[in-house]
């Protein structure tokens, strides 16, 4: 599966699909996230703003945030994180993997081919912290302590991979000139 998945990356992996990918990747934060989140702090009648975007680990705090939506707040969160917040982490997951794809798709160093994987480890990490903050959303006033922990160690997981790819797109990036430099001296 792993291997067809990283043939099917290298054989998309091109400028277009760059282009096409960013484009769509853009309309989420710049529409769809941004207009969720004012709607979501709309019906609670407050800014809280959406779990998803917390740092940190603190389960406390993700309880306190579904308990202060209010009934409104929680029904249209749960709707989004069903629609718009499912189909994000399958956009940005290809977005970053044909990145990584471009950037390391030459190296001989045949570990680098398994990088353009680390995407979808974040989008399922996002994708599993979406069904806990559904469950938490559906689940009130019943308050899972559990779920909580579940939901905030999938964010932090989502966190710490998200952080490794922009860690990786800025080495690949740094190591473009050189490798063409390399390259060309042959």
């Amino acid at each position: 599966m792993t291997t067809a998945l990283i043939h099917f990356l290298d054989r998309v992996a091109n400028w277009k699909s760059l282009l096409l990918l960013f484009v769509l990747y853009i309309s989420f934060p710049a529409w769809w996230l941004k207009n969720a989140e004012i709607d979501i702090n709309q019906f609670a009648g407050k800014t809280i703003g959406p779990i998803d975007l917390t740092f940190g680990f603190d389960p406390a705090r993700t309880l306190q945030m579904v308990a202060d939506y209010g009934p409104a707040a929680r029904a249209y969160y749960t709707r989004i994180e069903l629609t718009v917040d499912v189909v994000y982490p399958l956009v940005y997951s290809f977005l970053f993997a044909v990145i990584l794809t471009l950037l390391f798709r030459n190296r001989l160093y045949k570990p680098f081919a398994r990088v353009t994987l680390l995407p979808f480890v974040s989008g399922l990490f996002d994708l599993l912290e979406n069904v806990a903050i559904v469950g938490l959303l559906t689940g009130y006033p019943a308050q899972s302590s559990a779920l909580a922990v579940w939901c905030e160690v999938a964010k932090l997981g989502k966190w710490l991979s998200f952080g490794l790819i922009i860690g990786l797109i800025l080495y690949g990036l740094i190591r473009l000139p050189m490798s063409k430099i390399q390259t060309s001296s042959y």
